[in-house]
């Protein structure tokens, strides 16, 4: 039998993460502030990515699985000519390429390509795991492993502005894309390189990042009110039927 109490605390708050804050530090904040047990996140965003991430609370964290799963939607910046390590700005350049001969046309006809079912080879600064260690902790020692190709689904990769070497886009996906390699073998196909510069998630599944709160907004709540703003247990469970 639930416990009342249990059925209260539970429910899902859409966030607007900041820069800098990782996935699980939002978690362990409003876990610590609030002093709800069970805090989860579905579906991680990079340190240095900023949008929507899904928290889920109390019995509602046995839902973390269903809405992970769910397509997303990212709007970024790519910067051309500029190869990392970690295939975004928070890692070291490891190759430099002039972009001069590169045109808009090309960057389109580049980005088509990529629409529909791929295989992506997943980042060494990533949380997947390889003997049960995360491949992030090899990378930090310096250390490069083989990886498995991955299918990914691309259901859309706009370009927006093209003012090289910076162009924006916009990408639909399906769980697990990493958007950063999207943008690194967007650049080799071009022969140019790439790196991701920014991004923001605008959309996961139904939920969408307009309806967020941000922290600083979380920071002046008190329980009473964070648990009056969450979406319900129930009402979650009848969206899911």
């Amino acid at each position: 039998m639930i416990d009342p109490k249990e059925l209260v605390e539970s429910g899902l708050l859409l966030v607007d993460k900041p820069a800098e804050w990782t996935s699980h530090d939002v978690v362990n904040f409003v876990r610590r502030r609030f002093g709800i047990a069970k805090v989860g996140h579905c579906g991680t965003l990079d340190p240095a990515a900023t949008g929507l991430l899904i928290l889920v609370l109390g019995k509602a964290t046995k839902l973390a699985d269903r809405f992970s799963g769910q397509d997303k939607l990212y709007a970024g910046t790519m910067r051309l000519g500029v190869e990392t390590d970690s295939q975004d700005a928070d890692g070291k350049v490891t190759a430099t390429h002039d972009v001069a001969g590169i045109g808009e046309g090309q960057v389109r006809a580049a980005a088509a390509g990529f629409v529909g079912e791929i295989m992506q080879v997943p980042p060494m600064v990533s949380a997947i795991k390889l003997n049960g260690r995360p491949l992030y902790k090899l990378a930090r020692k310096g250390q490069v492993v083989e990886r498995e190709p991955r299918p990914v689904t691309i259901h859309s990769f706009e370009i927006g502005a093209v003012a090289l070497p910076d162009v924006t886009f916009t990408v639909a996906c399906s769980k697990g894309t990493y958007v950063r390699t999207l943008c690194a073998d967007l650049g080799a196909k071009l022969g140019c390189g790439a790196h991701l510069l920014c991004l923001r998630r605008l959309r996961s599944g139904e939920f969408d990042v307009k309806d967020a709160v941000t922290l600083d907004t979380i920071k002046t709540w008190d329980r009473a009110t964070l648990l009056a703003k969450m979406t319900p247990l129930l009402a979650l469970a009848g969206r899911l039927r």
